[in-house]
């Protein structure tokens, strides 16, 4: 493992943006209708609550990333297979992020621009910040953290003056029952961001007051979980219901409206650099995990080496895993939900957590 600490606020901001991510900017919880804010927060309950499953798997392994104790849990064989796969899927996470900002990039601002320069500039600004570490990746994150809150409370407080807001368009609360906001919140809203929070137990030895992981996991968790719910109820409330069902990128749709005076507009620069920031970070994460699984899985001595190697494959995935935006978007919150969040991020740890139970117990009955 690379030698390095992260700072408990440096955790927390990494944490805060990268649940933010995409979630904040493309269509979300939308299957819900009016009450998809009610289904974020009942989601963010869910998470809160596979937090424990993935603290309590933590606190058995302190000192352990997610690959060394699958292996510890499954044995040497099927755990080796199991971390492989998780390495694989948090790359292939990752390419889905990366394909989501070229196609915001390419749909809103640089119609000209093609797809892959777009992805190849965004993963060779990644990889090099991978390459200088984990702390390097940190300091980065404290300092973005305040620039990407100064954007939030900036985009808010121009679309509540400029007076398109609506909030009657929410109304009324539970108008199809609990069914619809069930289904949506689980497994849609949990996988889909704060299950794939799972990620940081490839980062969490790196921690220098382990202690203090739950409050700052969970403190990072209910703030972004917030923050997405209070921006599905602005974005229903500005455009409505028909609008946000059509909308791919409903938070750039609401920022589109506001003007104020003839004179402050076409804001949508706040959307496009507040996306910059979640994907740098979450993309960066899921590729700094997939690395360091690889590389002690196949006993690498250094990490680095295997950077650019995966970027490139990163970049091929990016644009070849859709043929285009709407299939892109339509396998992200279908298939890939169902399939691949679903068991990775809650069935398997939920078993890991069974199984490793077992075997404490039946180790203090041997002693």
């Amino acid at each position: 493992m690379e030698k390095a600490k992260v700072s408990v606020i440096q955790l927390f901001a990494l944490m805060f943006i990268f649940d933010l991510g995409t979630a904040l900017i493309v269509s979300y919880g939308i299957p819900a209708r009016k009450d998809a804010w009610l289904a974020v927060i009942l989601g963010m309950g869910g998470g809160i609550l596979l937090f424990f499953v993935y603290y309590m798997l933590f606190r058995q392994y302190p000192n352990l990333p997610l690959t060394g104790y699958v292996r510890k849990i499954f044995g040497k064989y099927l755990g080796w297979i199991i971390s492989l796969l998780y390495c694989l899927f948090f790359l292939y996470i990752a390419a889905r992020n990366v394909r989501d900002f070229g196609d915001l990039l390419t749909s809103s601002t640089l119609l000209e621009t093609p797809l892959l320069a777009i992805n190849l500039s965004l993963v060779l600004v990644i990889c090099y910040i991978i390459y200088l570490g984990i702390e390097v990746l940190g300091r980065t994150a404290e300092v973005f953290i305040v620039i990407l809150l100064l954007f939030g409370v900036g985009a808010n407080f121009f679309v509540l003056v400029s007076g398109d807001f609506d909030f009657n368009q929410i109304r009324p609360v539970i108008e199809h029952g609990w069914r619809p906001i069930l289904t949506t919140a689980f497994p849609s809203v949990i996988s889909f961001p704060f299950g794939e929070m799972f990620v940081f137990t490839m980062l969490l030895p790196y921690l220098n007051r382990p202690k203090l992981i739950k409050k700052v996991w969970l403190s990072a968790l209910i703030s972004s979980g917030l923050i997405l719910s209070w921006t599905a109820a602005l974005n229903m409330s500005v455009l409505g219901l028909d609008v946000m069902q059509r909308s791919t990128f409903p938070t750039l749709a609401t920022i589109g409206k506001v003007n104020l005076f003839d004179f402050i507009e076409r804001l949508a620069a706040i959307v496009v650099f507040t996306l910059l920031m979640t994907v740098l970070f979450k993309v960066s994460i899921f590729l700094y995990g997939a690395v360091l699984g690889i590389a002690e899985l196949f006993k690498f001595k250094s990490h680095q080496r295997l950077i650019l190697p995966f970027g490139v494959i990163l970049i091929f995935l990016s644009m070849t895993i859709a043929s285009n935006f709407s299939e892109h978007i339509e396998e992200g919150l279908g298939d890939t939900i169902k399939y691949l969040h679903f068991p990775f991020f809650i069935v398997i740890p939920l078993f890991m957590l069974v199984i490793s139970i077992i075997q404490n117990y039946v180790k203090k009955k041997i002693h």
